[in-house]
């Protein structure tokens, strides 16, 4: 079993359920008492909101390696960063540490492409939607990616930290998001990226007709996987 390497509390609601996915497909797989070796470096996700909010992200970078040194000088054979977002620097973070990252878009771009898919609608933060780390990856799998219009993304991205992101999950945001979802849908998606990693705490793949790609589930099987080869 390899030791995993989790930089969580973005936000740590969505941290909890990493820690709780993993050990549940760890032991699904092995049985008895088994549960996932891993370490848990847990940020201040208001930092890293303001740093962000202000176009700081050099200084999230930074945070995202010091919390990664932690790690790997701790014996982590790979590192998660436990939301879609701070993915953005992902490859800048990677290029200061010596243990892999094992990216969130790269995992979700694989199954989208396994299941035949070619056009899909993207939800999550406004970074998420409108910055091209994760629409790019997703590019190279020849997969299109569809957002919503601004004053849908707007509302999402409000609802995600002042909201989801504190454990608060309301029946009128749901019916929200289900609109939104619904509106892709005729515009051509084929299927949804939960593509922030407290939306499926909101939203369950039966609420939808459209397949729904779990990007937490997604990315907690690809550590499961690393750890267990």
């Amino acid at each position: 079993m390899k030791l995993l390497g989790l930089i969580g509390g973005t936000s740590w609601v969505s941290t909890v359920e990493y820690y709780s996915k993993i050990n549940e497909t760890v032991n699904t797989r092995l049985g008895g008492l088994n549960s996932a070796e891993c370490i848990i470096y847990s940020l201040n996700l208001q930092k890293i909101k303001d740093f962000n909010d202000a176009g700081n992200w050099e200084a999230t970078t930074q945070m995202l390696v010091a919390a990664g040194k932690h790690l790997e000088s701790s014996g982590a054979k790979a590192l998660l960063l436990c939301a879609n977002t701070l993915h953005h620097v992902a490859d800048q973070v990677q290029a200061q540490l010596e243990i892999p990252i094992l990216h969130i878009a790269e995992v979700t771009a694989n199954a989208i492409h396994a299941q035949g898919l070619s056009r899909v609608g993207l939800l999550g933060t406004k970074f998420t939607m409108e910055y091209g780390f994760f629409k790019e990856t997703l590019r190279q799998q020849g997969i299109e990616t569809l957002i919503p219009s601004e004053v849908d993304r707007q509302f999402i991205h409000d609802s995600i930290f002042e909201e989801l992101g504190k454990g608060m999950f309301t029946e009128y945001t749901k019916s929200k998001y289900l609109s939104i979802i619904q509106k892709m849908g005729a515009a051509g998606a084929q299927g949804i990226i939960a593509g922030c990693t407290e939306i499926p705490l909101l939203i369950n793949p039966s609420d939808i007709a459209l397949p729904f790609f779990d990007t937490t589930v997604l990315h907690c099987q690809a550590a499961v996987d690393f750890a267990f080869p």
